[in-house]
């Protein structure tokens, strides 16, 4: 994941291949964010980490895979992902102050957390797991995240 990347071209093409992979595209399409804006904070945040000197913002701007894009513009963009993440995360503390959410439920999401985490540790092991026991695990979590992206699993969470 963004621990392997050495450039930013190498982030760029991750960024690419999160909109193929199956399960971040469930996440992105079902997340609080768009992916304009999921990748103006991807490359705010990781690109800090892959340079000795603190890049620019134009130089930020110009890793967008749109092409170049004003600073103004992706510093617009920067801001509102930052809100919705934010924001994101107080709903989820509202929703269980007013009893709507309750703790067990929020774990499930945290458990499913770890499953991806499981899985993509999998993926990146030298002694690579066996192709059944990722293809099991991915569709698991694939269809751990739709059943908890459903608008119906709203009424089940108390």
């Amino acid at each position: 994941m963004a621990e392997s990347l050495k450039s930013l071209k190498d982030l760029q093409n991750w960024i690419r291949s999160l909109y193929e992979d199956p399960i971040a595209k469930i996440l992105i399409n079902n997340s609080f964010l768009t992916k304009t804006q999921l990748e103006t904070l991807l490359i705010d945040i990781i690109s800090e980490y892959l340079t000795e000197n603190r890049i620019k913002s134009e130089k930020k701007a110009e890793l967008r895979l749109k092409g170049k894009i004003s600073k103004g513009a992706f510093h617009r963009t920067l801001k509102q992902a930052k809100r919705n993440v934010i924001r994101s995360i107080y709903t989820l503390i509202l929703l269980e102050y007013l009893g709507l959410m309750s703790y067990s439920t929020l774990q499930k999401y945290l458990e499913l957390s770890e499953k991806i985490k499981t899985y993509l540790e999998m993926l990146r092991s030298p002694e690579k797991a066996k192709i059944e026991e990722l293809r099991t695990l991915k569709e698991e979590i694939e269809d751990f995240l739709k059943a908890l992206s459903s608008p119906k699993m709203l009424k089940g969470m108390m």
